[in-house]
């Protein structure tokens, strides 16, 4: 019952307030206008994130409400508040990198305090202990580059909130079938207010999620996924393949612009997927064709998580 309160709660006011959002952000003056990374022509308003955090907030309001507070589900909202406002600021001005990465910074250790940092490094068969001295940076690191990459790869209609969709709801059935129905019910509520959002976004998008919705899904993914390693749910590795159609993208092409002697902070459009898109594909059948792979990713997740040692590590390879 709390699941299914949580998740009709995320997805109907997300919905209902990505609507609204549609119809005033004209007057608000929060447009995201095309530039040389876009992939649209006219000027979109970019506040559904502020849609998926209502719905976001009313789903897990409602699993406090139900089962009592939980600190870790307080200090992972506490890091997304922070990149989520800093991260709405900029949508509608314009805020400097370095502000953006302090908040980036202090989301990150805010994770760090509340016991939720890398202490162990577990691999198919193998668990290393971290001392403070690698973990700390190791976890700062990993929480900045979840918070970018997941805002990188918001270039393509429906793509992030698909993203956060099938990504949030595997990490909610890992949690359910391993007996955490607090964990399951958080995730399922934020894939539920990606839902409401995505009804609006998909192809042809009437709205976006800006930085605001990007940023904060991209601490939530992060966050979400040293909650689970440090609960015992399921380990960085599995996270990390559930997010893998972002995170290899993001990765590599980050590699290759560095290799290239880019500026990696100004906008392009050398993303796989921006690539498909300009090729002829169109948002449609690319978005379409990464649901399959996030589908396959995550399937993948659900079933080597049991899997014998030698398995998991054909799956890593694969």
């Amino acid at each position: 019952m709390i699941i299914l309160l949580s998740v009709a709660a995320a997805f109907g006011i997300a919905c209902w307030t990505t609507f609204l959002l549609s119809h005033l952000s004209g007057r608000l003056q929060i447009l995201d206008h095309p530039n040389e990374r876009s992939l649209h022509g006219t000027p979109i308003p970019r506040t559904g994130g502020l849609a998926i955090w209502a719905g976001g907030f009313a789903g897990v309001t409602n699993v406090l409400f139900l089962r009592g507070v939980h600190s870790e589900i307080a200090w992972i909202a506490s890091a997304a508040l922070v990149v989520g406002s800093v991260s709405f600021i900029d949508d509608r001005f314009h805020v400097p990198v370095g502000l953006r990465l302090a908040a980036h910074l202090l989301a990150g250790g805010l994770l760090i305090v509340s016991g939720l940092g890398l202490h162990f490094m577990r691999l198919p068969g193998l668990e290393l202990a971290l001392p403070a001295v690698l973990g700390l940076p190791l976890t700062l690191l990993f929480v900045i580059w979840m918070t970018n990459l997941y805002n990188f790869m918001d270039g393509m209609d429906g793509f992030a909130g698909g993203m956060a969709v099938f990504g949030f709801g595997t990490f909610g059935l890992l949690a359910y079938l391993a007996g955490n129905e607090v964990f399951a019910a958080v995730s399922w509520s934020v894939a539920a207010a990606a839902g409401g959002f995505l009804v609006s976004n998909f192809p042809p998008a009437r709205i976006f999620m800006g930085d605001t919705g990007a940023s904060a899904l991209g601490v939530m993914a992060g966050a979400m996924s040293l909650w689970a390693d440090h609960a015992g749910l399921f380990p960085l590795w599995i996270s990390m393949l559930v997010f893998s159609p972002f995170v290899v993208d993001a990765t590599v092409t980050l590699i290759r612009r560095v290799v290239r002697r880019e500026q990696v902070w100004e906008a392009h459009r050398n993303h796989h997927y921006q690539r498909l898109v300009r090729l002829g594909w169109g948002h449609k059948k690319t978005v379409l064709v990464e649901y399959v792979l996030m589908v396959g990713c995550s399937i993948s997740a659900v079933l080597l998580i049991n899997a014998p040692v030698t398995v998991q590590w054909l799956g890593i390879g694969v």
